[in-house]
């Protein structure tokens, strides 16, 4: 199992009350409820390895050179000229709240014994894709995440799934390449294609005028894939209604440059780190202290509970 831990602790920070306190007076719900996610996770699915995947660039270069609009919105502060390693990533806006709890749910999972794992120069996304690759025909993979974008991950032969939390981790919703056929009419390995055609403006990426996802599913459905659409609205040939033709032809830059956007990298530089999930906390001294200073007390607990009955 591997956790989009950004997407966990920001949906914690948003689900769970902010009267959730330490007892000197910090706010610790993203905490709580991050713990809380990790051990119904655990509980409900047992996995033998767990990490949480961390962004080492929430905003990669390579993504912004290819499309300056890339999550462009959510900039608080961008990066010096020329600045290399933390100094050189954008700075995301964070609810002032949330920053200082960050660090806490990292030495929470140190304490616990859950790995953390990041890519230099990389997204969560892309550490996700990485480690599913890597595990893939090893047994089955869990990506649990809110970001549709890993749709592009599911693969039933391989026993890749997505566990979306976007209704809460309790009600996720288990995503095979069935449910992208129910719900899209596509595959997994078709989704990064759909996406790129259908946009997200939430990430900034306009997609291409005039073709909602239904159409996108449609097109790809039809034509296979992102060059098998292009190719039609240059031949005669295609069924390709006359406006769509225009739209595609006139996004051809977009759409040279979404793919780089939109596909997640699979052969990340992960940095090492010990996947096992153990049945104990590593550091119990460590992992009493952090739960007595936050009041995670029970939610502590509860984890250690959980690794320890699988």
């Amino acid at each position: 199992m591997v956790l989009d831990t950004p997407t966990l602790y920001f949906r914690a920070f948003f689900g769970v009350p902010d009267t959730i306190r330490s007892p000197d007076g910090m706010p610790v719900n993203a905490v709580r409820g991050t713990l809380d996610f990790v051990s119904h996770l655990i509980g409900t699915y047992k996995p033998d390895r767990l990490v949480a995947c961390f962004d080492a660039d929430w905003r990669p270069a390579f993504r912004v050179e290819a499309i300056p609009s890339y999550k462009a919105h959510r900039v608080l502060a961008e990066a010096p000229a020329g600045a290399s390693g933390a100094d050189g990533v954008d700075v995301e806006e964070v609810p002032d709240t949330l920053s200082p709890q960050v660090p806490v749910i990292e030495a929470a999972l140190d304490a616990l014994g859950i790995a953390r794992a990041e890519a230099p120069g990389f997204e969560a996304d892309d550490v996700l894709a990485t480690l599913a690759e890597r595990w893939s025909g090893h047994g089955p993979v869990d990506v649990v995440t809110m970001d549709r974008d890993l749709y592009q991950m599911v693969d039933d032969a391989r026993q890749i799934r997505v566990l979306n939390i976007g209704k809460g981790v309790t009600k996720l919703e288990v995503v095979t390449d069935a449910v992208l056929r129910e719900k899209y009419g596509i595959s997994g390995n078709e989704y990064a294609d759909f996406a790129a055609l259908r946009g997200d403006p939430s990430d900034g990426l306009p997609g291409v005028t005039g073709i909602g996802e239904k159409t996108a599913a449609a097109l790809i459905s039809q034509y296979r894939d992102l060059p098998g659409v292009r190719a039609a609205a240059t031949d005669p040939t295609s069924t390709l209604k006359p406006a769509q033709r225009k739209r595609i032809a006139e996004a051809a830059g977009y759409l040279d440059a979404a793919p780089t956007v939109v596909r997640v990298v699979r052969d990340a530089p992960v940095v090492e780190h010990d996947d096992m999930l153990p049945r104990e906390a590593k550091d119990p001294i460590m992992a009493a202290m952090l739960a007595e200073k936050f009041g995670l007390k029970t939610a502590m607990a509860r984890v250690i509970r959980v690794m320890g009955e699988r």
